[in-house]
Parts: C-alpha cells; structure tokens; sequence
C-alpha cells in the first residue's frame, strides 16, 4: 500500500513538473523578461479619428497585461511595441443598381516595431490589418462606430500579441 502511494505521488508530481512553465494563453515568455512598454500609437492615416490613436494604445496594453504576468512600465521596458496607425479608410466594398453602397467596409492598419532586449532576433517591423463591414445606408458612427473599433481593435491586438508572444 505504502509503495503504490510513493508511486503515484511519484508520478503526479512529474506530471506537475513537467507542466511548469505552461501558460493557459498560450504564451511563452523568458524568465528574464518582467515588464513591457506600449508606446503611443499616433494616427497618420488620412483620415483622422480623434481618440482612436488613445484607445488602440490602451487595447493593446490592456490585453497584453491580462493576458501576461508581464508589468506595465513607461520607459526601459524588456519587450518595447511602438508604431503607427497607417490606415483608417471607409470604402465601399459592394454596389446596388442605383450605384449607392449596399455595404460599407472600415479598414484599419497599424505597422508595430517590436523589440524584445534580451532576444534581439525575434525583433520586427510589420503591418497588421483588420476590417469592419456594416450597411451602406448606415453612418459609421456611435454604438455603431464603438462596436467597429472594439472588434477591430480585439482582432489586432491579439495578432500582435500571438507574434510577439504566442508564437502562433
């Protein structure tokens, strides 16, 4: 009896070991790495959306820390993410007979810099983009504009992380 017990708390606690450095996002992060830093993500894109620079800024700071045991920092952070919004355009994306939009397409594209201080090979330069299509007879604006940005800035923030984080 007392041997199938060391036995068995043997093998639990290999099994537990072995899932040490596991992370239910996903992630995989170097010991040596504590903090991050999201610089300010200033829109240069044609058309200018006010706040929407501020807001992606904290989308992306705000998933990397629930998602992370990663602490935010201003400055000297270990992983740094830094870019611009290169592109928010409306355009329409399908016509009717009467040569009127039948549906609207919002695009957003933002080029990240990233640079990890402990691992300068995994550093890059790359554009994310994502999409937003909603009725041609409706303006882009209040709820409507809120529910856009929010699903745009969900699906780019989280191919940002996956590249620089998840390794998807």
């Amino acid at each position: 009896m007392k041997s199938t017990r060391y036995s068995l708390f043997l093998v639990f606690s290999f099994i537990i070991l072995g899932c040490g450095p596991y992370s239910f996002t996903g992630t995989s992060i170097a010991d040596n790495i504590e903090t991050f830093q999201v610089n300010y993500f200033q829109n240069t894109a044609d058309l200018i959306e006010p706040g929407f620079d501020r807001d992606f800024t904290l989308a992306l700071q705000d998933l990397i820390q629930n998602q992370t045991n990663l602490n935010l920092t201003n400055s000297n952070g270990d992983l740094v993410y830094e870019g611009e919004i290169i592109e928010y355009r409306i355009s329409p994306t399908t016509a009717q007979a009467n040569s009127t939009a039948a549906q609207n397409r919002l695009t957003v594209s933002v080029n990240v810099r990233f640079f990890d201080k402990n691992l300068p090979d995994e550093e890059f330069e790359k554009r994310f983009s994502f999409f937003y299509d909603y009725a041609g007879s409706a303006l882009l604006q209040g709820a409507q504009k809120d529910t856009a940005h929010e699903e745009i800035f969900e699906r780019i923030t989280q191919d940002i992380f996956n590249e620089t984080l998840a390794k998807w």
